[in-house]
């Protein structure tokens, strides 16, 4: 079978807005590498977007699974509950930031994480407000699209979206927008469209993802916590696509010294099987009565082993660390390739394994170059790559290794984009 006849079958019977970036059809895929069903390797620079922190197909994880699936595989957590998740809550909320006691639930998808989160923000404070930054990514449902804030391709024909939400600016110093605009921001939604007394939350990545991988200062992190503080408004610190070592600590909150009222988790948390979580201070989180909260398969029986298996291999084979190494090396040969084509890389920004370039024309930081980056992606696969864009203009490419890749199989992928990128770069 052929990726052209995978793609065919697939366009026939799959609808168009779940699109794939790459028509290559994975076969089998072992740590950073992929393999698809014509037998091509690829470097995998995106691992199912920051899902597989700890590579594909970790042995570790594959025998828990496979232990168990041998026991049950589901019976509904809020109908029959089992040890694994209250292990796994037991764990979450002691790595958690913060000295505060703390509680956990499980749901499944990112977005369900932030959904509840509203919530829980609402139940605690009997308010209905919720304020999230430009360029924000909170999920694809509809409130969390609402939340989100960039609207093509993610809001896009799909409004009206809920209420009661607001957008301020995400400071940016490359591109002119200070903590002092973005706290000025707040203020004047203060003034202009909601009082503080009816906000719920504010939501912030502490690195937005799809935004394009901009790290929010911690004086703005500091200064929303003190904001919150002063109005009694719930801090929620969406750590999906940032948690598990990701970042260089297991939660990118830690950089900022700053705990969450709540924070959600998913991505990284569980080596590819679908489980997200809330984690929070115990009396916000207990806000919701009996039955508020849950989902079908969230907390899954089989998840929660994969889970509690990624965080003893992230601390065995010293994950965290690894994920500033990798980034150094990273960083070492895209600054290089920043400094021999600074009129189209505006810069080059990690932290730890979360690495950016930022793409523009003729040196301009107002001039993003969209058609450059989609043709990086669009020509990665030719190049033994798999690869993403992110970014509010959809002009910075993102690389998301598993902390586990070694360094001679990351040397090797990035001297495969700095051959790819030359040969595009004008």
């Amino acid at each position: 079978m052929s990726n052209v006849d995978l793609q065919t079958r697939k366009e026939k019977v799959i609808a168009r807005g779940e699109g794939s970036i790459y028509p290559v059809f994975v076969d089998h895929a072992k740590n950073a590498e992929i393999c698809d069903v014509e037998g091509n390797r690829y470097i995998d620079f995106g691992a199912g977007i920051a899902v597989c922190n700890t590579g594909h197909s970790h042995p570790k994880i594959i025998e828990a699974v496979k232990a168990q699936i041998d026991k049950f595989s589901h019976t509904c957590f809020t109908v029959n509950p089992y040890e694994s998740a209250v292990e796994l809550a037991e764990k979450l909320t002691v790595l958690a930031p913060g000295e505060s006691d703390k509680k956990a639930i499980f749901v499944t998808t990112g977005a369900e994480a932030v959904e509840n989160c509203v919530k829980i923000a609402r139940a605690h404070t009997g308010r209905r407000g919720v304020i999230a930054f430009n360029g924000a990514f909170h999920g694809r449902t509809n409130l969390t699209m609402a939340l989100t804030g960039k609207m093509m391709p993610y809001k896009y024909q799909f409004g009206p979206f809920a209420g009661d939400i607001y957008h301020a600016p995400f400071p940016i110093e490359c591109h002119g927008i200070s903590v002092k605009d973005s706290l000025n921001a707040i203020t004047n939604l203060f003034k202009v469209d909601i009082a503080p007394t009816d906000v719920a939350a504010i939501i912030i990545e502490p690195i937005q993802g799809e935004g394009g991988f901009y790290s929010a200062p911690t004086a703005f992190l500091v200064a929303l916590r003190a904001l919150c503080d002063e109005h009694g408004i719930v801090l929620i610190v969406d750590e999906i696509q940032t948690g598990f070592g990701r970042t260089g600590k297991m939660f990118n909150i830690e950089y900022a010294n700053v705990e969450p009222d709540l924070m959600t988790m998913a991505k990284g948390i569980a080596g590819g099987y679908p489980l997200s979580a809330v984690v929070g201070k115990s009396e916000i989180m207990d806000a919701p009565i009996p039955g508020g909260l849950g989902g079908t398969y969230g907390g899954s029986p089989v998840a929660c082993a994969s889970a509690l298996t990624v965080l003893e291999i992230i601390e065995a084979e010293n994950l965290v660390q690894r994920a500033n190494d990798i980034g150094d090396l990273f960083n070492a040969g895209l600054s290089a390739l920043q400094r021999q084509y600074p009129a189209l890389i505006l810069d080059v920004r990690n932290k730890g394994a979360m690495i950016a370039i930022e793409l523009i024309s003729n040196g301009d930081p107002d001039q993003p170059n969209v058609a450059l980056t989609q043709s990086i992606i669009a020509n990665a696969a030719k190049h033994g790559l798999i690869l993403l864009s992110c970014g509010f203009y959809s002009n910075v490419v993102r690389f998301l290794p598993a902390l586990t890749m070694t360094d001679d199989i990351a040397k090797e992928g990035v001297a495969k984009f700095i051959e790819l990128f030359e040969s595009l770069a004008k």
